[in-house]
């Protein structure tokens, strides 16, 4: 039977600072992440999912109404622990390096047109959502997209690169209602573009794909 288990953070809860605090981490990660996390435990017995994975769980849910609190509760894992992974405490934010350097630059036209999309769709996403970068499966073309509340990349066939929670609990300690500030510095000071690199090409690298 599986148990889906809350996954360390990456870097000590302080890492961050002084662009998240160790704070803003506590409450994010040991009491946001870990609910959802038991709820989905919670949901799994009797499910006929009991022995699949996060994105088995995540594939199986997404399109079945009946199953939707489920689905809410495996995508905010998986959303979380793709988070995490997404910023580092050392070298991170600014231009993007190795692969995506040139594919961005492609795709977008530029590194700086890449920033304004992105921004854009972490500020536009009305209410809780994220907001990330993909690449298609056939092909790699990578874009920007917005999901509300719980939504993945997983439920829509696309591969996740990059994301920026823009719940207000990832920010609001922080930065209060100064959203903006939030994304300029996650793009800016943490943004982990060696995970992103990975991810883009297919690496497993901290996720369970």
């Amino acid at each position: 039977m599986s148990n889906i288990t809350l996954p360390d953070l990456p870097y000590a809860k302080d890492a961050l600072e002084p662009h998240i605090s160790a704070e803003t981490l506590e409450y994010h990660h040991d009491k946001h992440h870990a609910a959802y996390v038991n709820k989905l435990n919670e949901l799994l017995p009797g499910s006929g999912l009991e022995d699949k994975t996060l994105p088995e769980i995540i594939e199986a849910t997404a399109k079945d109404e009946s199953k939707q609190g489920m689905f809410n509760q495996a995508a905010q894992v998986w959303n979380h622990t793709f988070y995490w992974n997404c910023m580092t405490p050392t070298n991170g934010g600014g231009e993007p390096t190795g692969d995506l350097k040139g594919k961005i630059e492609e795709d977008f036209g530029s590194y700086d047109k890449f920033r304004e999309e992105f921004k854009n769709a972490a500020l536009t996403q009305f209410g809780s959502g994220w907001a990330w970068l993909v690449a298609d499966k056939v092909g790699g073309k990578l874009s920007i997209a917005k999901t509300a509340n719980a939504d993945t990349p997983l439920a829509h066939n696309q591969v996740a690169v990059l994301t920026c929670d823009v719940w207000e609990h990832a920010y609001y300690v922080d930065y209060r209602n100064r959203r903006p500030d939030y994304v300029d510095t996650f793009l800016d000071k943490l943004v982990n573009w060696d995970y992103a690199n990975a991810k883009y090409k297919g690496q497993d690298a901290g996720v369970e794909e």
